[in-house]
């Protein structure tokens, strides 16, 4: 009787321990409910699933419910792959490669020739970044989309109920709703703006005579790589940035290489500025800035603002239906990717924290499986391990902390860094410059974050990311084979440093006496 007591014990505490889970379910089983009451909820929906939005995140949305079968549709009121392919990441890149060359070809003696020259028009290189757009386009068309099985859908959208979606006429009856509306330029509130010749990330393109004095407002990686770029093919390029130092969210040391840099090839680097108001001098705009020793005045031609991406998150319903913003001004999502709605998502810029293509296809994945089998199986959105780069020269590329997040954070630290100016491929490059810097946690080869500047940065940087996101740290980086010579080497290099800096001396101070006994010495 005892055993047969002791059997029901246990079974009955086994039940007890499910009781919390039991309890979490029927709560969110009654929050939804109590979301949704007042909605008319269809007998039927026409599709499992409705993406708003054909950039990166509903892209990549659409692409995952159609993979599992949904039946889904995809929303887009103007172009096919959005800001990264038609304004952002493509023509950016295509514009940086250009340059690039120009620069590759001022170096000539570096590499042993005498000189070399090259003759261009800037409105062929601007002709090159739209035939890059129109190459890569295909790969985010409609037609790629539809042959998957997606239905796409053009025109604007305004979500009626968390059930229905009205593109023009048409109401759409869905389960479930996918927000990726993206994020637009960030355009400030300086007086005088509309009053001179201004672009953003997204106007700049349609350039095609060059700007003898190109005014850079704002010092983030968008505004770094343009401002490097437009220099390279020319232009007198000022860069404006308010506070002290490039690329702020970096450790100082490695902006300090991207302004050195700048510097050497003639960008004109103003830290410490902060924009007052524009006005018309005669015949030149002007930007007044102020200043720690006063007042300062720059003429331009031309002004992109580079100010950071906002959200866009209005004009499409949310507003009406109660769905709340972040005080960053993205839509409130919980750890599902859900909005305060709960079968409406969102994915990508527009749900934030990072403002980068690989996150939003990130995001977009945990919204497209959630959305189609909740309450069945959920996950978490997983942002333990987020790099990203910027694609100036030298290039900036991280992953996890750097130290200025650490003492933010108040977390303990070692700092390993290998300058690559030592690396043997980056010497036979004539690119031997920049540094490799591991933050690991002390006592110990796990890596907490890394950063790389220098070049092919953007490329080095992903074995840092796989170490962090599976779990190995810096004695397996050393232990794997590296090939000779490659830029690769120098992530085998720093972890040897870091070896170097752990060696058991004690055990070292063994081993050289016992060397030297074998030698017949004592």
């Amino acid at each position: 009787m005892a055993i047969k007591y002791q059997g029901h014990t246990a079974k009955s505490l086994a039940l007890l321990g499910l009781f919390p889970l039991i309890a979490k379910k029927l709560v969110e089983v009654y929050r939804v409910k109590r979301v949704l009451r007042g909605f008319r909820k269809p007998a039927r929906f026409d599709y499992n699933v409705v993406v708003i939005g054909g950039g990166s995140a509903g892209l990549v949305s659409a692409y995952i419910c159609a993979t599992l079968k949904a039946k889904v549709a995809l929303v887009e009121k103007q172009r096919m792959g959005g800001d990264c392919l038609n304004t952002g990441c493509v023509p950016s890149k295509a514009l940086i490669r250009s340059a690039r060359l120009l620069s590759d070809a001022r170096r000539a003696p570096e590499f042993g020739f005498q000189r070399a020259t090259i003759e261009f028009e800037f409105a062929d290189v601007m002709a090159r970044v739209q035939r890059v757009i129109r190459q890569v386009a295909p790969h985010d068309s409609v037609e790629r989309y539809t042959a998957l099985g997606v239905e796409c859908v053009a025109g604007a959208a305004r979500i009626v109920s968390p059930y229905e979606v009205q593109v023009g006429e048409r109401v759409l009856t869905t389960r479930n709703i996918i927000v990726a509306t993206g994020a637009q330029p960030n355009i400030p509130a300086i007086p005088g703006l509309e009053q001179v010749n201004y672009r953003t990330s997204d106007t700049v393109w349609e350039l095609r005579e060059r700007p003898r004095r190109l005014l850079v407002l704002g010092g983030g990686p968008i505004g770094c790589e343009l401002a490097q770029s437009f220099a390279r093919l020319g232009s007198e390029v000022t860069l404006v940035q308010r506070g002290g130092q490039l690329l702020p969210a970096e450790d100082p040391e490695i902006a300090a290489l991207v302004l050195q840099r700048f510097i050497d090839e003639g960008l004109r680097v103003l830290l410490q500025h902060n924009a007052q108001h524009f006005e018309h001098d005669g015949n030149e705009d002007v930007l007044v800035c102020s200043t720690h020793s006063g007042s300062r005045r720059i003429a331009f031609d031309v002004v992109l603002l580079a100010l950071g991406r906002k959200a866009n998150v209005s004009g499409f319903g949310l507003e009406e239906l109660g769905v709340r913003e972040s005080p960053t001004g993205t839509l409130e999502t919980d750890e599902f990717q859900r909005t305060r709605i709960p079968n409406i998502y969102a994915c990508g810029d527009v749900a934030g924290p990072y403002q980068f293509t690989h996150v939003a296809a990130h995001q977009a994945w945990y919204c497209a499986v959630n959305a189609l089998f909740a309450p069945l199986k959920k996950f978490r959105v997983d942002y333990r391990v987020i790099p990203w780069a910027t694609f100036t020269d030298p290039e900036v590329a991280r992953v996890g902390l750097n130290e200025h997040d650490a003492r933010a954070r108040n977390i303990a630290y070692e700092v390993t860094s290998y300058a690559l100016d030592d690396l043997d491929r980056a010497i036979t490059d004539s690119e031997a410059h920049g540094v490799i810097k591991v933050l690991t946690q002390p006592g110990s080869d796990k890596i907490l974050g890394a950063t790389i500047v220098g070049s092919h940065a953007g490329e080095i940087i992903t074995e840092f990311v796989s170490a962090m996101k599976h779990g190995f740290g810096m004695n397996k980086i050393l232990g794997t084979l590296h090939i000779y010579p490659t830029f690769s080497e120098a992530n085998k290099y720093v972890a040897g440093g870091w070896k170097k800096a752990h060696a058991p001396q004690g055990l070292l101070r063994v081993l050289q006496r016992l060397h030297g006994w074998r030698r017949g010495g004592k």
